[in-house]
């Protein structure tokens, strides 16, 4: 039987790898901090480890075909790649879509460094770089409970992606051929502005819920307060008001490679509806 690791099982997206995996009678083996607080599908190993700790991961990686791979913000270890690649054949690895970003934003340099190092490594790799995920929006919860939502660049046109979606194009990608050295960017089906993502997540809760512009400077001082990192702020600000001018980019890969048209906002807000309440 192949057996798959999927590390950052526990995740928005590694999740629903992990139950799809499973459903199709893979041998699936997670790798966790904690097995014993972790609920799984049944049949699902659940394999204690750590990336940021590389010599953790020799028990997990014990017999395995493949790995899908979320890097979840750590510091990049190179010894973790060495070792993925001297026990499995395919890396699966979860990126980033980081086209509209400037080469020294800290986010096109980390994922780069990681699809450079899968990519020296010999291993047969497939690179799944995902648009900003719709989960993101939950960010807006609390905000959406108070009837209203201040947020800047309200006319900012947005691709965001179901993570479900994402997760199928991994598990497509680490279960059947024809993907080794693809670099599948997964966006939703299309651009949608931040004031009327605000709309759709009103109407399909069935409240009333209102968009007011904030303004950039005010946006910067508030969201630099909450995030704690003031470089990842400014580069969404400059992302968003670029968005304004040239709608973030939609990609026909889930179609291509899942047959199916991409999940869309209004059906990601009814699958997340309890998490808005």
């Amino acid at each position: 039987m192949t057996v798959i690791l999927v590390i950052g099982a526990t995740g928005s997206v590694g999740r629903h790898v992990v139950s799809a995996l499973a459903e199709g009678g893979y041998g699936v083996r997670a790798l966790v901090r904690d097995p014993g607080r972790v609920p799984l599908p049944e049949g699902v190993e659940a394999v204690r480890g750590d990336l940021s700790a590389p010599e953790t991961l020799a028990a997990a990686l014990r017999g395995v075909d493949r790995v899908y791979l979320m890097w979840p913000g750590l510091p990049v270890e190179p010894r973790v790649v060495e070792l993925i690649a001297s026990h499995a054949e395919r890396v699966v690895y979860l990126s980033a879509d980081v086209a509209d970003l400037a080469d020294d934003e800290p986010a096109v340099i980390f994922h780069q460094e990681i699809e450079r190092l899968i990519r020296k490594s010999g291993v047969r790799w497939t690179f799944v770089r995902a648009i900003d995920f719709a989960g993101n929006t939950l960010g807006w919860a609390d905000q959406v409970r108070q009837g209203v939502v201040r947020w800047p660049y309200g006319r900012a046109r947005r691709s965001l992606v179901h993570e479900r979606d994402i997760a199928d194009v991994a598990v497509r990608a680490l279960t059947e051929d024809g993907h080794d050295g693809a670099r599948h960017v997964v966006t939703g089906p299309e651009s949608i502005a931040h004031a009327e993502l605000v709309r759709l997540i009103g109407e399909e809760l069935g409240i009333e819920l209102r968009w007011e512009e904030l303004a950039p400077a005010a946006a910067r001082e508030q969201l630099t307060a909450a995030w704690g990192d003031a470089a990842f702020v400014d580069s969404s600000l400059r992302a968003w008001e670029s968005f304004t001018h040239q709608p973030e980019r939609v990609t026909d890969t889930v179609e291509r490679v899942l047959g199916r048209p991409s999940r869309t906002f209004r059906s990601w807000v009814r699958d997340h509806a309890e998490d808005f309440r």
